[in-house]
């Protein structure tokens, strides 16, 4: 079915089209120039000295344990509500995921104590995850990593130009990494980007991300190398320019569109707080933040509930979706046993709610008039 409101709606118009155009025109379309330029305006708008083009975050995540040295037999914290890839980068390096679990209903982001209590001799480090968009307690976080010498990976994915205490999330930790999904606020298909202020890991990313050659087919195109190297066995995981091109556009509008999306936050903080069964997440934030998705938790519920008042939205034409269900309840990673009371309530009885820049009060009022219905 097609919905009256999906649960998302790509920001493109014709400048998408004319940059892909330009960059077929130019002959080009391989990482190259465009790439280059979308690294330096997101490295500049994060005030972070390096950002580094790739093809997705996923393998963002999957070098950044790379370069941080985490390998089998090391122990990783990390949350277990959020989507897998956050997870799943752990394991390629052979190192242990554990899991921690988050504040509560009302804050997704994970418990700074939880995290002191899971810390034993193997662990290296800490997976953190902007949930939302909403920053995660980096003081918290950064002083525990410093008292046990732990690396941090933040995992920014929702968060591009999300606030804490004046700082960009994604640039707190030793590396951070952004995702570009067609449903993330910076939309470019399928693309990522690492940043870090530690030269010596952005100069081995750039090479591990091109089969951990010393220099780039565009380098070699120019003149400016005639050969190259392997320093080590590294991956394919470049962005092209077709891709940066879009990524440019998006990220020139980027600012614009995410104080849309405050006030469609603020809409339906206004419509949704006088209905008791609900708990709205991170009511209480005072930062800027991306608001890439808008979720809600019922209070006092169950799983059955919550997909049956799903099911009432999407018979009236909303789209909604569950972010996220929880990563240690999978399958594959129920070996790695544990209870995350918190975790495991809030993955069955979260709703998300549409959340783009292009809805009006009409549409939330439509969507919260008919969630009450649905109660």
């Amino acid at each position: 079915m097609k919905y009256k409101i999906p649960l998302f709606d790509l920001n493109f118009d014709e400048q998408e089209e004319q940059a892909i155009i330009k960059i077929l025109r130019s002959k080009w379309i391989s990482t190259g120039p465009k790439c280059e330029e979308f690294e330096n305006l997101f490295s500049s708008m994060l005030g972070v000295k390096n950002a580094i083009t790739l093809a997705n975050c996923t393998s963002a995540l999957h070098l950044a344990c790379v370069v941080l040295g985490i390998k089998e037999g090391d122990e990783v914290i990390c949350p277990s509500f959020t989507f897998a890839a956050s997870v799943n980068c752990i394991r390629y390096v052979g190192a242990t995921p554990v899991f921690c679990d988050i504040k509560g209903p009302d804050h997704f982001n994970m418990d700074p104590v939880h995290i002191e209590q899971l810390i034993t001799p193997r662990t290296k480090a800490i997976v953190v995850v902007h949930i939302a968009g909403f920053p995660a307690d980096m003081d918290a976080i950064m002083t525990i990593a410093m008292k046990f010498n732990l690396k941090v990976i933040e995992d920014a994915s929702h968060g591009p130009l999300s606030e804490y205490k004046g700082k960009k999330v994604g640039t707190i930790g030793d590396v951070g990494c952004f995702s570009f999904f067609s449903n993330k606020n910076i939309s470019t298909g399928e693309g990522g980007m690492l940043v870090t202020n530690n030269e010596a890991f952005a100069k081995r990313v750039k090479s591990l991300r091109s089969h951990g050659m010393t220099t780039m087919s565009y380098q070699r195109f120019k003149g400016h190398a005639t050969d190259y190297d392997i320093l080590e066995v590294g991956y394919n995981y470049r962005m092209d320019d077709i891709r940066a091109s879009i990524g440019v556009v998006q990220l020139n509008r980027l600012k614009e569109d995410l104080i849309k999306r405050s006030v469609v936050r603020s809409w339906y903080i206004n419509a949704l707080e006088h209905i008791d069964s609900l708990i709205i997440p991170f009511s209480d934030n005072q930062e800027f933040v991306s608001n890439y998705i808008m979720p809600v938790v019922l209070r006092d519920s169950t799983s059955e509930k919550r997909d049956s008042i799903r099911k009432k939205l999407h018979d009236k034409g909303i789209q909604t979706s569950v972010h996220y269900p929880a990563v240690h309840q999978f399958s594959f990673y129920k070996k790695y046993k544990t209870s995350l009371p918190n975790t495991e309530y809030v993955a069955d009885n979260e709703i998300t709610l549409p959340m783009y820049s292009k809805l009006t009060e009409k549409d939330i009022n439509f969507i919260v008039g008919t969630l009450k219905n649905a109660f």
